[in-house]
């Protein structure tokens, strides 16, 4: 706005906006409510992943696996490693070692 209090050629007129009825405003979209069920969806991607595994897969040696690749990552510590490592499972930022909840 000018010093004179006029808008210069380009810029909105602010007080022209001010002063317009909130009538001149159109009305917002109304909301439409979309539900869509996955569940076939889903139960069809989870018979895909089963089968892709394949007949050999077994869950609780993969489990086992885990825990073995944890225990290995994590020891043979330094002791300022350890110290983090201890902060960051105190945090609950890690899981603890030994005492997961995977089937035995």
């Amino acid at each position: 706005m000018s010093s004179h209090g006029r808008a210069l050629p380009g810029e909105p007129d602010e007080t022209a906006a001010e002063s317009r009825p909130a009538t001149d405003r159109p009305d917002p979209l109304p909301t439409v409510d979309l539900d869509v069920d996955l569940s076939s969806h889903e139960l069809l991607r989870r018979a895909h992943v089963l089968d892709a595994l394949g007949p050999d897969w077994d869950p609780v040696a993969v489990l086992r696996g885990e825990e073995a690749a944890y225990e290995l990552l994590y020891s043979g510590l330094s002791a300022e490693q350890q110290r983090v490592y201890d902060e960051l499972v105190s945090a609950g930022v890690l899981p603890r070692r030994g005492g997961s909840d995977a089937a035995a």
